[in-house]
């Protein structure tokens, strides 16, 4: 079988410069004004609580600007991500906004072995990070690897339901073509854009994604040890996931033009390693 990590390793090295030039990451905000935080992260702050001295670690950072926001809301944070070209960007942030936060190059099934075990009080994932992952049960442990009793999840994700969707009907309709839940071959897209507005053109166009029920998810982490403590599901997405379809917010969210309550497009979760 090819080998997944290598083929979206290589198209995601290649779009982490065009996301940190992209006005959609806000990279010249960090460095402008010291109080700025990613549009992600704003929009949880009613649900994510205090983390000031919260030791933190992101899984899947990519170039570090949610990472550098729970930063500056008070939390020592670690960002991991597979990704050298994503990393050397989120270095790059860092050091240019004075952010004392860590940067580790590692597969996120591999962080317990390049990071403490039962060293951290949250994990953090931000979205669009699930879907490259074949096994949620093995993530689950690894999140439960890196927290201490007590230490706490905090996931914003695509909703399942969305990741089903084809928008390329020539008829225009939404149609559920892809699995919603986790099957043990990937789904192989070819794409030649990204997801932020850029010129660049990419020559790695090839991704292998998998799709994680909400159910599945849920289950996979309270057989790991935890108990949920919040599920929210939300009509929004902070960019255009189905474009031409959707409006804008003014805050950074986006919702179907029509009709916006028929459709989860994130959810946030959080949960607590029990003791």
């Amino acid at each position: 079988m090819t080998d997944y990590r290598s083929v979206n390793r290589a198209n995601w090295d290649e779009r982490a410069p065009a996301h940190a030039a992209s006005p959609d990451y806000g990279v010249e905000r960090f460095l402008a004004d010291p109080a700025h935080l990613s549009e992600v992260v704003r929009f949880d702050l009613p649900r994510l609580g205090k983390v000031t001295g919260l030791r933190g670690v992101h899984l899947q950072c990519h170039i570090g600007t949610d990472t550098v926001s729970l930063h500056r809301l008070g939390a020592r944070m670690t960002g991991l991500d597979f990704s050298p070209a994503a990393l050397a960007e989120a270095r790059r942030l860092a050091a240019g906004t004075g952010a004392p936060v860590d940067f580790v190059e590692a597969d996120v099934y591999d962080a317990p072995t390049v990071l403490e075990p039962g060293g951290f009080d949250l994990v953090y994932t931000g979205v669009g990070a699930l879907c490259w992952l074949p096994d949620i049960r093995r993530w689950a442990q690894v999140v439960a690897a890196l927290l201490r009793p007590g230490g706490r999840l905090f996931l914003r994700e695509c909703h399942p339901m969305l990741w089903t969707l084809d928008d390329t009907r020539p008829d225009g309709t939404l149609a559920v073509e892809y699995p919603y839940f986790e099957r043990p071959e990937p789904t192989v897209f070819q794409e030649q854009g990204t997801y932020v507005a850029t010129e660049q053109t990419f020559t790695h166009t090839v991704t292998h994604e998998w799709n994680h029920g909400l159910g599945e998810v849920v289950t996979a982490l309270l057989d790991a040890g935890f108990e949920l403590t919040m599920l929210v599901e939300h009509d929004s997405a902070p960019w255009d996931a189905l474009p031409g379809r959707t409006v804008g917010d003014g805050h950074g969210e986006r919702r179907l033009a029509d009709r916006p309550w028929r459709l989860p497009q994130t959810y946030t979760l959080a949960a607590r390693r029990r003791d």
